[in-house]
């Protein structure tokens, strides 16, 4: 059927899909989105109304065997939003469950509905195009920050590239279940999280909604491996003192992956005290897909995202003080912005690197440790480059904080001035803010002490849990 799931053709009984008590084996998964292939083909784009779902995952299934792009679309995604995505992708069908309530920003769409069968096609015979690895698989919408987000067109060639190089990194085999809970409209969920286990004839089963009780009975009855996100193993490393099980579930675990945004050290430390279990940390984003990676073989450091995977080149741009802009080339790289040929071109240097627009120090071994964005989480205080992603992990190992985050504000004196956003353990009694900048000091350097200190009941995250900046600087 087609390349990037060798194990659709063998159509074999083992089971590929779990989401939430409902299964398919990859017999049931080859006819079911094989059928619905067939009645897509030619179709131009498709719209995925993507939500945790069996029927979500059957449908980017049949979009990719019958190489019709599809665009995932956030069943969150507010009116403004999805009407640009919409009129910038021009899909003419969305597939979506015969449950699903769709917006009427749809109606004008043919809906294909998604009926999932739970018997197998015993001979499915079908024909399906023959796709170039250049053809665009994905369009995965970016978050705009200065303007309407922008469609990243992902090539097959990206897909299978950044797939096949995590399992160099992970030992990532077809013995191996994954679980999961993430969104299914974000590169993490959804290329990783699902198509990742189908490329390697695994099983992925999903939890449908997080929880650590889903998690523990998961990696207790026959998981291998857990992706998440730091908001997710923040959770979890705060039940490990009271719950044995959830304990022994991940001490048992081949693989524990976290991504999309940076684990704070202080969890690192105390899921690997508890369970004698790493957490591994890899690096992407949308337009390059996975970027690094610890080895599972390797050393787990917290504080690093690991080295570059299999084929994919990395440099430090104007690395002045150690700490310079993120590029990087390879076969991972999407193919451009879609409809923005001048969006498409600034991204890119003169040379070819992909600017990421994160910021990041090399260890002497080719670890990479990534200090935050490079327009919202690189400070230039006094004649310093300050990383906030370092500001941050040191507020976090204070006891008496519970999340952080740190930006830089316009100084007169400084240039820019170091401010931290901290959600304290006891909010009756919060640590002062001479308290945690002598213990920034401390641990840092006296320049990296936060000058002014916010208190909040919680800090804003989007929905793979990365902390909104943006929205701390207008609060």
């Amino acid at each position: 059927m087609s390349a990037l799931f060798p194990a659709l053709l063998t159509a074999s009984n083992k089971q590929a899909l779990r989401f939430d008590g409902r299964a398919l084996t990859y017999a049931e998964l080859a006819a079911t989105a094989g059928s619905l292939a067939e009645r897509i083909e030619g179709a131009g784009r498709v719209a995925v109304w993507a939500t945790p779902t069996l029927e979500t995952a059957v449908g980017v299934v049949a979009a990719l065997l019958a190489g019709v792009p599809a665009v995932p679309l956030n069943p969150r995604t507010g009116e403004r939003e999805l009407a640009h995505i919409l009129k910038d992708s021009t899909p003419t069908a969305i597939l979506a469950a015969p449950t699903d309530q769709l917006p009427p920003a749809l109606a004008e769409l043919t809906r294909i509905e998604v009926v999932v069968a739970g018997a197998a096609d015993p001979t499915p015979e079908r024909t399906l195009p023959q796709t170039d690895p250049e053809s665009p698989a994905l369009i995965v919408y970016t978050s705009g920050t200065t303007g309407p987000p922008k469609g990243a067109v992902l090539p097959r060639r990206a897909i299978a590239t950044t797939l096949d190089a995590l399992a160099d990194v992970w030992g990532w085999t077809a013995d191996d279940v994954l679980v999961h809970a993430l969104p299914l409209f974000h590169v993490h969920g959804l290329i990783l999280g699902i198509l990742g286990p189908l490329r390697r004839g695994g099983t992925v089963r999903h939890l449908g909604k997080f929880s650590v009780d889903g998690v523990t009975r998961e990696l207790s009855s026959g998981a291998t491996m857990l992706f998440g996100v730091p908001t997710m193993y923040h959770r979890i490393a705060e039940s490990l003192d009271t719950d044995r099980e959830l304990t022994k579930a991940l001490a048992g675990a081949r693989l524990l992956v976290s991504g999309s945004a940076a684990l704070p050290v202080h969890d690192h430390r105390r899921i690997t005290a508890a369970t004698g279990r790493a957490v591994i940390e890899r690096y992407g984003m949308t337009e390059t897909l996975m970027n690094t990676s610890v080895r599972v073989d390797g050393d787990p450091r917290p504080g690093t995202v690991g080295v570059p995977l299999p084929g994919v080149e990395l440099r430090l741009a104007d690395d002045s003080d150690g700490i310079g802009e993120i590029q990087v080339r390879g076969p991972n790289l999407f193919s451009g912005y879609l409809n923005r040929p001048d969006a498409t071109a600034a991204a890119f240097t003169e040379d070819g690197w992909f600017r990421t627009g994160d910021m990041a120090s090399l260890d002497a071994d080719g670890y990479v440790r990534i200090v935050g964005r490079k327009a919202t989480d690189l400070i230039k205080s006094g004649g310093y480059k300050i990383g906030a992603g370092e500001i941050e992990n040191a507020l976090l190992d204070h006891p008496g904080v519970r999340e952080a985050a740190v930006t830089g504000e316009p100084d007169a004196d400084l240039g820019e001035r170091v401010v931290a956003w901290v959600v304290p353990t006891d909010r009756q009694s919060p640590p002062s803010e001479e308290e945690l900048a002598n213990h920034v000091a401390a641990q840092l350097a006296p320049h990296k002490r936060p000058r002014t200190v916010h208190y909040l009941d919680t800090l804003p995250r989007n929905d793979m849990g990365k902390i909104m900046k943006r929205a701390l600087k207008s609060a």
